[in-house]
């Protein structure tokens, strides 16, 4: 049986912004893998068309400063891209996902074209120089992730 649990998108100092709700396929001491599906209305964004119900494969590790959603097409289940979020490392509280949204994100198509988004917002957020730095690390192992290992595996990952 699968587990429940609900994904809580916080702003930078931890007030919600978003939650809906995902099952995790995969737990280990490293983080989780959840299946999760996109709630709102069709949107494009970037080049990229989120459909409502499109699937997510949401990866969630204790020590990182990112998040990695592997999205698939509701229709054709093919892989649409990855959509990386940077964030505080992710908070695991009484069957919630917790996680404080940096602004920054990777977004990586299948053909390995990338974008580096909300960068003005991020350089405009109240966050410590160290908070920043962690960011901007964190961001960095991304690209290095993607750059040593195309497509990435998320559950490798795990």
């Amino acid at each position: 049986m699968k587990e429940s649990i609900m994904i809580i998108k916080n702003d930078p100092k931890g007030n919600e912004v978003w939650r809906y709700p995902g099952e995790v396929l995969t737990r280990t001491d490293k983080g989780l893998i959840a299946e999760a599906f996109f709630n709102r209305s069709d949107l494009e964004f970037n080049g990229l068309l989120l459909k409502e119900n499109d699937r997510f494969l949401e990866l969630y590790l204790h020590d990182k400063w990112f998040n990695i959603y592997e999205i698939f097409d509701r229709d054709s289940r093919a892989l649409k891209a990855w959509y990386c979020n940077i964030t505080h490392p992710v908070r695991l509280e009484a069957g919630n996902v917790l996680y404080d949204d940096l602004a920054l994100d990777l977004l990586v198509f299948p053909d390995g074209h990338r974008l580096i988004l909300d960068e003005e917002e991020f350089e405009h957020m109240d966050l410590s120089a160290w908070d920043k730095q962690q960011a901007r690390d964190g961001l960095r192992e991304l690209e290095n992730l993607f750059d040593q290992e195309h497509p990435v595996d998320v559950f490798k990952l795990i």
